[in-house]
């Protein structure tokens, strides 16, 4: 009679297997991704994917929003400019002018704090204010009314009748979001720059001719259009996330809560990240914007 031991092959041994069942049982287990790998990289998928949709519906037909759009960016305008040419000019005021400021004064050049501010508001300040306020307010406010709308299943009711939500309801905002954030930059510089003339001329004493001489001739067209360009990418990140997280909110008011919040930490996340990559890519193709005049 033979024994089990020698029916069976061993797991490590060179006999072939007997049936399936044996192939099945000494197969490797399967390698499963961690969950936070996947809330990771799932939405940044979707949020790709949703903006894909977004320029392929907007440039395939290019009419019949532009009325949507207008009204979208008379609403960014309208909520924006005023936080904003306050944090600009409270910003510049006190960091990159009175800091900034007396470091110039103890070497006793006051009015060159001029060029500092080409470095401090126009490249780096400004656009960032400016995407934190676009984020804060605007971006807040596109999740929540979206949001609403997927819980009262208005979005729902869109599809049934055949229209496309991402079409009537995304398009306008990501568009109107990211050419107002683009042109409120120019905001914020001019605001974030006043900031700094009032510190340095009545404040540290600095000339008037000296400080607008100094910030003249460091001021290049290359600041002016990647300032511009970095903030005009920031308000298609605020769009396309905040848009993203309205349209997928569940859970009844408190899930548009948790969604809000969600829209505008990843929204300043992305901000980030990318102004971090785009200002190195700027200043190592055009090293002579590090030299000062």
């Amino acid at each position: 009679m033979t024994s089990t031991s020698e029916r069976v092959p061993a797991v490590g041994s060179s006999q072939g297997p007997v049936d399936g069942s044996s192939a099945v049982a000494t197969r490797a287990p399967a390698i499963r991704t961690p969950r936070w790998v996947e809330r990771i990289l799932i939405p940044m998928g979707e949020m790709g994917l949703l903006l894909g949709t977004v320029v392929w519906s907007a440039v395939r037909h290019p009419r019949g929003y532009w009325g949507d759009v207008r009204d979208q960016m008379f609403d960014v305008l309208k909520l924006c400019w005023i936080p904003m040419a306050v944090s600009t000019v409270a910003f510049g005021f006190g960091a990159p002018g009175l800091q900034g400021g007396n470091i110039y004064n103890l070497f006793g050049i006051p009015e060159r704090l001029g060029s500092f501010f080409i470095m401090a508001s126009v490249r780096e300040f400004a656009p960032w204010i400016n995407a934190m306020v676009v984020a804060g307010v605007v971006g807040a406010a596109m999740t929540a009314d979206l949001g609403a709308r997927r819980i009262r299943e208005e979005i729902d009711a869109l599809e049934v009748l055949g229209i496309d939500p991402v079409r009537a309801l995304v398009v306008p905002r990501v568009i109107a979001v990211t050419i107002m954030t683009g042109l409120l930059d120019l905001v914020a510089l001019s605001f974030g720059c006043l900031g700094g003339y009032i510190a340095a001329v009545p404040i540290l004493g600095a000339t008037s001719g000296g400080f607008l001489s100094s910030f003249f001739a460091n001021a290049t067209v290359t600041d002016l259009w990647g300032s511009v360009l970095k903030t005009t990418i920031f308000g298609l990140i605020i769009g396309v996330v905040c848009c993203y997280k309205g349209l997928n909110a569940q859970g009844g008011p408190i899930g548009v809560g948790r969604a809000v919040n969600q829209a505008v930490v990843i929204s300043f996340a992305g901000i980030f990240v990318v102004n971090s990559l785009f200002t190195a890519v700027l200043l190592g193709l055009n090293p002579n914007m590090q030299v000062y005049k």
